[in-house]
């Protein structure tokens, strides 16, 4: 299960709204890279595929593929908000090491292919 904290559930769906599009949903994923192995992704799509996994969480849909979701079992997603801009942080607890700057991660099972963040 994911967890997708009502912060960044708001930033999402006014993002949604700014679309003009109600078809949209977040797709969030994983993928090899980042200087720690592995690289979160997110955005947004309107189009499903075989495997994918989905979510209803504050009122917004999230989509994982389903080579992702091992990686994100137990993840929260939050957005922050501070004086230099806001953001969206992820908090793996699957995640044994991770980057400076939090955009990759290696498993305690898996590092990834480390490469340039």
């Amino acid at each position: 299960m994911i967890n997708l904290t009502e912060s960044a559930a708001r930033k999402i769906q006014e993002m949604i709204v700014s679309e003009n599009n109600d078809q949209l949903f977040l797709r969030v994923g994983v993928r090899p890279g980042g200087c720690s192995g592995f690289s979160y992704g997110m955005g947004f799509d309107d189009e499903g595929h075989e495997g994918d996994v989905s979510f209803d969480l504050n009122g917004v849909k999230v989509v994982v593929d389903k080579d992702s979701i091992r990686y994100l079992e137990g993840v929260t997603i939050d957005f922050k908000e501070s004086m230099m801009g806001g953001g969206f942080t992820v908090d793996n607890p699957n995640a044994t090491a991770s980057c400076g700057c939090g955009s990759s991660f290696r498993t305690k099972e898996e590092a990834g292919t480390p490469g340039d963040c």
